[in-house]
């Protein structure tokens, strides 16, 4: 059964051609064809190595890549749009927060822990997608013996019992027993009930229902920050070996439906069958995108050892990245054909610095461009999540309409690029610190203001940020 799962997600990937991943890419990132070929390669090699044949199939290791640019420009969201339409697993790590095995901190293996877990929610989810018609009918019917209790059945008699037994003649003239009318009653009152539930009209009753009681307060520790790696599967391991309490709440019809929902789920969709595929499914589509991978090159301290935070994260990334078993709770999972994805703007250091046999294991190196005055004039009308739609959908929700000219846009461009150039380039998170700077007023007047048209042409954008952006110690601080 998971094999064929992951095989139906690896058919969805025959449709991604290299150059439909990129259209795909183009969609929301602006710039950056080179980063963009070099990641859709990678991915649609995951679907030609599937269709490899068997012998060389194994052989055939991922194309990992290191993205090497400023901040800004584009790293972090070419792989986590990536992500989104392939389906594949996929985590974002940040690699200044591992330390050595060893010492106090996150190790390395936690990365592909992180990978698994990820995994089993995307397939989780699948399955309750699946099941989901049939679990809301089942929480249907819970619901309305909630609300409305079966009656209970008459006391069975003994066979020799001469307890004569009470029939109901009706004003048509029928004959039935008094409890098979007490049952077609309450019919007819459920199926009322049914209707009042279906069309929402009880979503504020407030009924009684089980539930689980939490984790005892014993085993809290495992959820605090700081605790040692490991130490939340060694709480969920006694508490198996706990008896499952319950205890009554009085929740409303609404809470009632999410709490039993997540209880049919849990009867209906094979938990060790989820666990199973989506094991399959991080070992041959995992992605894991390894962010700041700079901020752990450059091996020696100042005393001339090797550095525990750098040197050392880079020995223990090694076998992973090289392909190895890590032991997870759901059992071992091979690293042998995960892609990883690391970025960094190595603007200290290089990647030369990073340790010689790390290297080798990025082959393929795509050096991102720091984004020009014209790139953030794309930035904010070709995209379809563009700076300027957003603000429009926010202040249309109060019945305004914003717009911007074409000036407006080249003006808002103009004072990001210039604003990089004497400060701290930020690339195009600029834009966000600009934008909210320039439309601050308009913000805050809302609704009040009324619903009269916000037109932010040039002329506007220099009058709101002319003062800002003449002062250098007032830009430190707002743009």
């Amino acid at each position: 059964m998971p094999a064929n799962r992951t095989e139906q997600v690896l058919a969805r990937l025959a449709d991604l051609t290299p150059r439909k991943i990129v259209a795909e890419l183009d969609r929301y990132i602006v710039g950056q064809g080179d980063a963009k070929k070099a990641v859709a390669i990678a991915l649609r090699n995951r679907w030609r190595r599937q269709r490899a044949p068997e012998g060389i199939r194994e052989e055939i290791a991922p194309n990992n890549i290191i993205l090497i640019g400023p901040t800004g420009v584009g790293k972090t969201e070419i792989a986590r749009r990536l992500a989104k339409f392939t389906g594949a697993p996929f985590i974002k790590v940040e690699a200044s927060k591992f330390t050595e095995v060893g010492y106090v901190g996150r190790d390395v293996e936690g990365m592909v822990r992180d990978l698994v877990e990820s995994a089993i929610d995307m397939v989780r989810h699948e399955r309750e997608h699946d099941v989901e018609d049939l679990a809301n009918d089942k929480v249907d019917e819970r619901v309305l013996d909630l609300l409305l209790p079966p009656p209970a059945e008459p006391p069975a008699s003994a066979p020799n019992d001469s307890a004569p037994s009470v029939f109901v003649v009706s004003a048509s003239g029928g004959v039935t027993q008094e409890h098979e009318q007490a049952r077609e009653r309450h019919k007819r009152t459920r199926d009322k009930l049914k209707q009042l539930l279906l069309d929402g009209q009880l979503e504020q009753r407030e009924v009684e229902i089980e539930v689980a009681a939490s984790s005892a307060a014993g085993f809290d520790f495992a959820q605090q920050g700081g605790t040692p790696e490991g130490m939340g599967n060694f709480a969920e391991m006694l508490e198996q070996f706990l008896p499952k309490r319950k205890k009554k709440r009085t929740v409303t019809v609404a809470d009632a439906r999410r709490i039993l929902l997540d209880e049919e789920f849990d009867k209906l969709i094979n938990h060790d069958d989820v666990v199973g595929d989506a094991l399959d499914r991080v070992e041959k589509l995992g992605i894991i995108f390894l962010d700041e991978i700079d901020k752990i090159a450059g091996g020696k301290s100042e005393m001339g050892g090797p550095d525990v935070s750098r040197e050392g994260v880079q020995r223990d990334l090694l076998p992973i990245v090289e392909g190895s078993n890590v032991q997870t709770k759901y059992g071992m999972v091979k690293t042998d054909h995960v892609l990883f994805i690391a970025a960094g703007a190595f603007h200290v250091s290089k990647p030369s610095d990073l340790i010689p046999e790390l290297q080798g294991r990025f082959p393929i190196r795509v050096e991102l461009k720091p984004l020009t005055e014209a790139d953030f004039v794309r930035i904010m009308t070709e995209p379809e999540n563009a700076l300027t739609k957003q603000y429009a959908a926010l202040i249309a929700a109060d019945g305004a309409e914003l717009s911007f000219t074409d000036d407006g846009i080249a003006e808002i461009a103009r004072t990001a690029a210039m604003v990089n150039a004497r400060m701290e380039n930020i690339g195009a998170r600029r834009l966000h610190t600009v934008m909210t700077t320039l439309l601050e007023e308009v913000l805050y007047d809302l609704p009040e203001r009324g619903t009269d048209p916000v037109k932010i042409d040039a002329k506007v954008v220099r009058e709101r940020l002319k003062a800002i952006s003449e002062d250098e110690d007032l830009r430190k601080y707002i743009l």
